[in-house]
């Protein structure tokens, strides 16, 4: 099985290779693959944006050679603040701007949550996944690791809004996790997980 994961992010490659190393399956980024897709993310879900990207990518899978026997798999992730009405929810990637470093964006979401209790800083990450297969069947499946927004930003590890979600029962962030804590309990893990066990179905 051959699987082009339609994004750039190398963290994000890095744990769904992790998690999919026992599908036996060649994974490679779109642009590993040669495929160069702009997809408009203009759903309103998570899931919507997860299947417009692995979409558009399939398209583009299709008429390659090498590609168009590949599962294209695509996810749309981001951070969900309950006090905030939800944000930065699908917006999280582009919250402040793309070109915006996201310890600024950390930064200007504790400076958002000032005042607000332990109980009311709830947040979750949620992951959508979508694979599309060479027969153009869409496999769909979700995730979410439910947690709160710290004070302050702690840890190296990990990525994107990790330093400031701090998961009570760990009691440490998600960036003080190692990969393979995280992969064990986060959003991404669990939805990627759910989609291994759908591809070895179809394999």
């Amino acid at each position: 099985m051959k699987i082009v994961v339609a994004t750039g992010n190398k963290d994000k490659v890095i744990e769904i290779k992790e998690i999919l190393r026992d599908l036996a399956a060649e994974v490679v980024t779109m642009k590993e693959a040669g495929l160069f897709v702009e997809a408009e993310e203009n759903g309103t879900t998570f899931l919507e944006n997860a299947v417009l990207k692995a979409k558009a990518v399939a398209t583009e899978a299709a008429q390659s050679e090498e590609w168009k026997d590949a599962v294209v798999m695509a996810d749309d992730s981001g951070l969900v603040i309950d006090a905030l009405n939800g944000e930065p929810g699908i917006y999280s990637a582009r919250y402040l701007g793309h070109d915006t470093s996201y310890r600024e964006k950390n930064g200007d979401l504790i400076r958002r949550l000032t005042g607000i209790s332990d109980e009311q800083r709830s947040a979750r990450f949620v992951c959508a996944m979508a694979a599309v297969c060479p027969d153009g069947e869409v496999l769909t499946t979700e995730g979410a690791m439910e947690g709160r927004i710290g004070y302050e930003e702690h840890g190296e590890n990990g990525f994107g809004y990790d330093p400031i979600f701090y998961l009570p029962e760990r009691g440490c962030t998600a960036a003080e996790l190692s990969l393979t804590e995280k992969n064990g309990i986060s959003h991404r893990g669990k939805a990627l997980r759910r989609m291994r066990e759908k591809l070895m179905q179809i394999k």
